[in-house]
């Protein structure tokens, strides 16, 4: 049987494939899972604006207090808080209800450990294999009277969250005009206000979710109403966040876009000026731009590269002890502040920068420069034939012979050339495949287990879908 959680959680279309009894087996394996060692294992849930958010959040609930674990309701929140929160307030686990930047159609179940760190393979492995126990045999224990579980609100924790991330930085953003572009999503609302009690006139769009709205042609995949709302205000700059808040990316004042590679190295530069980028290096994936692997290189500092994924680039940081790495899509880890990727965390410390610089964003933007990547999806008529492909002996061949070849070009040259695995000349259209950790991780915005064996593998700017 293949694996029941992705590279980022459980996630699927709601009510179709991703079921409330699938939800609520999930919450009463992870409770069993949690609880080991404790009578009330106790969880932090949220979730994003999306409409089946409230009926997967619930009944998860339900499942969790069915096998003794207490829970508590945040409601509407970003992702990365989850994780922050879970830690500072000791609970066992933390849960976030949300597909990231899918459309609203989809949503999913991640889980954070008491650290707030994703869960571990292993651990999740439990939690599924627990649960397809409970599920077709009820195998598990149903405690009664008081050692049953309990559900309650706590709502004042999007404040705290708010609070610790204002702390984060002493800019002053006045006299600075900010448009937040909040993607429908979990920070429709605490985007602005961040922004707003730091100074900065701040111009919200996309910021009245509906349950249907979230992600719908805004944020960080569709910069484009951003970028016209940028020129058409004459704001400094713009920030977008997706769905879930864990994403960040950028717009100057001329509408041009500033993705994660670039934004991750202005923040290098700063830390490093301070002495505080841990062993001078960035860690981020093969997706990374050329352009962003030579100015660390300039810089006198070195990057490690992992797999396309947030949590294979958190899991490097955490082994190695780095302090900054992330991805092109936004996802960017500040790992002495937050123990994942945070939206308006990325926000905040890029703006630091943009603030004390007394330069333009564009003027920024420039000082990275980017070269030419090209996205090319190759479509497989199944998981199988996915896989198959992946594990191909020809695939391994052209990536080794990629690698002789890149290493055998001047760096004059390489702007022509890439450090990712190409089959064609320099100059032709390239097709790379991602890494991934198992045939059921999700691609290009579609879960691979959830969409009729059509999956699609990524070529370069591109990456998993994630959250």
């Amino acid at each position: 049987m293949a694996r029941l959680f992705g590279t980022d959680g459980v996630r699927g279309i709601a009510n179709d494939s991703l079921t409330p009894e699938l939800a609520y087996h999930l919450g009463r394996a992870a409770a069993y899972i949690f609880g080991q060692n404790k009578e009330h294992p106790t969880f932090l849930i949220g979730r994003d604006t999306r409409r089946s958010g409230t009926m997967l959040a619930d009944i998860l609930a339900a499942g969790i207090a069915s096998a003794g674990g207490d829970c508590y309701m945040v409601g509407v929140i970003p992702t990365p808080a989850i994780a922050y929160l879970t830690r500072t307030h000791h609970m066992d686990a933390g849960v976030m209800i949300s597909a990231s930047h899918n459309p609203f159609e989809y949503n999913g179940i991640k889980f954070f450990d008491g650290f707030g760190y994703k869960l571990p393979d292993e651990t999740e492995d439990k939690i599924e294999e627990c649960m397809l126990k409970d599920e077709r045999a009820a195998l598990q224990s149903r405690p009664t009277g008081a050692a049953i579980g309990t559900i309650s609100t706590w709502t004042d924790l999007q404040q705290e969250y708010a609070d610790f991330i204002c702390k984060s930085t002493d800019v002053d953003l006045s006299g600075l005009k900010v448009v937040h572009d909040g993607a429908n999503g979990s920070a429709s609302v605490l985007g602005p206000e961040i922004l707003k009690r730091l100074g900065a006139e701040v111009i919200a769009i996309h910021h009245e979710p509906n349950g249907i709205n979230i992600n719908d042609n805004c944020g960080s995949t569709h910069l484009e109403s951003l970028k016209e709302t940028v020129l058409k205000y004459g704001a400094d700059v713009g920030i977008a966040n997706d769905g879930d808040a864990d994403r960040c990316l950028a717009v100057d004042e001329k509408g041009q876009e500033m993705d994660g590679d670039q934004i991750m190295l202005l923040c290098a530069m700063k830390l490093k000026a301070e002495g505080r980028l841990k062993q001078n290096t960035v860690v981020g994936t093969v997706m990374s731009n050329i352009g962003f692997h030579k100015a660390l290189k300039e810089m006198g500092c070195q990057t490690e590269i992992t797999a396309v994924g947030d949590r294979y680039v958190l899991e490097k940081m955490r082994k190695d002890g780095y302090s900054l790495g992330g991805e092109q899509s936004g996802h960017i880890i500040f790992l002495d502040y937050m123990p994942t990727g945070d939206g308006q965390l990325a926000a905040l410390q890029f703006l630091d920068i943009l603030s004390h610089s007394g330069k333009k964003a564009s003027e920024l933007s420039a000082s990275v420069r980017q070269y030419p990547q090209l996205l090319q999806n190759v479509r497989v008529t199944s998981n199988e034939q996915k896989t198959a492909i992946m594990q191909s002996d020809s695939l391994r061949e052209a990536i080794q012979k990629a690698r002789i070849r890149e290493r055998s070009v001047p760096d004059s040259a390489n702007a022509a050339s890439s450090r990712y695995p190409v089959t064609q000349p320099p100059d032709a259209p390239r097709r790379a495949v991602s890494p991934s950790r198992n045939p059921r991780s999700r691609v290009q915005g579609v879960p691979a287990r959830f969409n009729g064996g059509y999956g699609v593998l990524r070529g370069f700017k591109g990456e998993k879908s994630k959250s």
